[in-house]
């Protein structure tokens, strides 16, 4: 089993916080870094700063020099594919090869109306989310000269340089809770399904469905790999991890007095709890044929979780 932090910046990060948590994650020997792409302040209070994912990667690929980094995910309704396709092409010159990417049709309504966004509706922005998945191909793998004729996109005569140094493209990721097209869709185009929050029963049954849209193409479903994100909240003690229950629902704006029943909705599908909790959940996972563990983490600043994660999961699982 492999773990990665993954961090929501849109509950007020700096930049400098970003780059402590990725520098952290690399002394500690986690396989990746990834944090989420919202432009909007949630969950909470909604007025705290945020910033852009991949300005704030490229400014993390320059710091850091073995970890990977990535989004979790990038909505298509953020950037046009093919200015999409540059950003990510030039991050992955930056770090030297260590972008992965990942790709989502956006939910959050929102945040795209306060900046000017469209937001359609949900058929119209899986369209785009084809589109650009295609588009990331045919730009970083096809010679000059590659056309497409996509839903929403039209690429005439292309020429785009320089590739990407990861060949044939950066991993990319698909995101999702296990919708029909979007296991259609990773198994076409992604290099890994990246499960949302979800239950180890709920993977199991997604991840039988990705393999039978994979058979139906003529791909391995084994060349698909497998991930979740869950959330992070463990401690050495129960005493401790209701100090951090209680730090976690006033970080979301939360009363106290739902706590009991906000942790007993999380715990089947968390790494919640003592180390030995966590532990277990982690083992559950690896037995449906989760690969890699993305520690969805709400504390970013609770740095000393980080390390404990690192200590007690890495290595153990």
């Amino acid at each position: 089993m492999r773990f990665a932090v993954m961090i929501e910046p849109q509950q007020g990060l700096t930049y400098a916080e970003q780059l402590e948590v990725a520098l952290l994650t690399e002394k500690l020997g986690f396989d990746a870094f990834f944090r989420s792409d919202h432009y909007r302040s949630f969950p909470g209070p909604s007025d705290r700063p945020t910033t852009d994912a991949w300005a704030v990667l490229a400014g993390i690929a320059r710091e850091t020099s073995t970890v990977r980094i990535g989004t979790l995910v990038s909505p298509v309704t953020f950037r046009h594919p093919g200015s999409f396709a540059k950003v990510v092409a030039t991050v992955d010159e930056m770090s030297g090869g260590r972008v992965e990417v990942g790709i989502g049709a956006g939910w959050n309504e929102l945040e795209h109306t306060e900046l000017g966004l469209e937001f359609a509706e949900i058929k119209t922005r899986a369209d785009l989310m084809e589109d650009e998945l295609a588009i990331l191909h045919g730009l970083f793998e096809e010679p000059d000269g590659w056309s497409f004729e996509g839903h929403q996109v039209h690429v005439r005569s292309a020429q785009f340089h320089p590739k990407p140094v990861q060949r044939p493209h950066p991993p990319i990721i698909v995101g999702g809770e296990g919708s029909p097209r979007s296991l259609r869709l990773a198994a076409r185009y992604a290099d890994e399904y990246n499960m949302s929050s979800a239950a180890p029963e709920q993977c199991t049954e997604a991840f039988a469905r990705l393999d039978a849209e994979c058979r139906k193409i003529g791909r391995d479903p084994a060349t698909v790999r497998r991930s979740v994100m869950a959330g992070l909240l463990i401690a050495t003690d129960k005493a401790g991890v209701e100090r951090r229950v209680r730090d976690q629902m006033a970080m979301f704006g939360s009363s106290p007095t739902e706590s009991a029943a906000w942790l007993a909705e999380r715990r089947p599908r968390w790494l919640v709890g003592t180390p030995d909790e966590a532990r277990a959940m982690a083992a559950r996972f690896a037995a449906v044929g989760v690969e890699r563990i993305m520690l969805q983490d709400f504390l970013p600043r609770d740095l000393a979780m980080i390390e404990l994660a690192a200590k007690e999961l890495i290595g153990r699982v």
